[in-house]
């Protein structure tokens, strides 16, 4: 029997929620192509999608942002809770406690509800804004109702009206952050719900994984490569040694996708508007051009593309995000995947409990009959 590590190619469930395929460079939501909708939708839009099946007529998305916007504000409690955490606590260990402190008995019930997912979802922006902001002494932001998802996650970061072209740039990031197939955080959010234990506890474990740098770890090194790359003239000489070198280019190529990076392709849409406005972001898009290029050249056939590390690297850099949050940020997005997942084990439940295979010693006399 070939030893099975990682459950890779194991199929652990049905789903109609996304699909990922790799080898064709497809990522779909609930049936339409996920890049389409990162430039075309709202995040409340495809959060819609992903929860109820089917996108929102015009009367249900005024509703539903209505019920996220009134749901962004976090509990006094938990104000006073996430201020006794020392500044040294990670973001994410932050969020993992405060998403368990929010399991109260409207919290803890079994199943999950919808209403359930969007309180979560609302309120994840806020608890990662309120914390940044209070371990590096600046006031407290509060949501503003009128603002949309995206636009109010910038606006109680940095205290400003953010502009339009990094609230798109933003929202189809976070977008393309929402589902991503039976990934470690999502698979571990659907075991924590098997055990029919509550929607904080599942999201908890996710939030889990997403830390570990192996799943959620964020572009800092496509930030670090920009950044010693300096300016253009410097890209290709820069390139050109770490190829001789056999080195790696951070943001290029996919253990997934063996063609174009859907996501990216849609993030090179969705930040045209950034593009002569931002000189870090202007300098990433000619390292883009320069590298993939010259990879072409030292790896011929290879099918190195740009992957959605390399444009979340220039997003989130432009945007003046500080790296610490920008697994965080990737997490305010992907929690709409997690939780529609939730809601879907739910429906028909059935606890995970597969096998392993011994490779111990046996005690060296047989058993007795009791």
């Amino acid at each position: 029997m070939a030893k099975v590590t990682g459950l890779e190619g194991v199929v652990a469930g049905e789903t109609d929620i996304g699909l990922v395929d790799g080898e064709k460079g497809y990522l779909v939501y609930r049936g339409y192509w996920a890049k389409e909708l990162a430039v075309s939708k709202s995040y409340e839009e495809v959060a819609y999608l992903l929860w109820n099946r089917r996108l929102p007529e015009a009367e249900e998305l005024v509703l539903l942002k209505q019920e996220m916007a009134a749901a962004r504000t976090i509990p006094e409690y938990l104000k006073q809770m996430i201020d006794l955490l020392p500044p040294s606590i990670p973001m994410m260990l932050v969020l993992q406690s405060a998403v368990a402190a929010l399991g109260d008995k409207d919290n803890a019930t079994w199943p999950p509800t919808l209403k359930q997912a969007i309180r979560l979802t609302s309120v994840l922006p806020t608890i990662i804004a309120y914390r940044y902001r209070k371990v590096n002494n600046l006031p407290e932001v509060e949501p503003l109702a009128e603002l949309g998802h995206a636009a109010n996650y910038l606006y109680m970061l940095t205290g400003s009206i953010p502009e339009e072209a990094h609230v798109q740039a933003l929202s189809a990031y976070q977008i393309l952050c929402m589902e991503h197939g039976m990934n470690a955080s999502t698979f571990a959010s659907r075991v924590v719900l098997s055990t029919e234990s509550d929607i904080c506890a599942a999201v908890c474990g996710a939030i889990g994984a997403m830390k570990g740098p192996l799943h959620g770890g964020a572009p800092s090194e496509v930030i670090s490569m920009l950044e010693e790359i300096g300016t253009m003239d410097r890209a290709e000489p820069w390139i050109r040694k770490v190829l001789e070198n056999r080195g790696k280019i951070m943001g290029f190529g996919h253990r997934i996708y063996k063609t174009k990076d859907p996501r990216a392709e849609a993030l090179m849409i969705a930040t045209e508007a950034m593009i002569g406005k931002d000189p870090s972001f202007d300098l990433a898009i000619h390292v883009e051009h320069t590298a993939i290029r010259l990879l072409e050249e030292y790896k011929p056939g290879r099918r190195l593309f740009t992957n959605v590390e390399f444009y979340a690297a220039a997003i989130l850099k432009a945007l003046q995000l500080d790296p610490d949050i920008f697994t965080p940020t990737f997490t305010a997005g992907r929690i709409v995947g997690w939780t529609s997942h939730i809601l879907e084990q739910a429906e028909s439940n059935r606890i995970f409990r597969p096998q392993s295979v011994y490779t111990g010693p046996m005690p060296e006399t047989e058993a007795e009959t009791v």
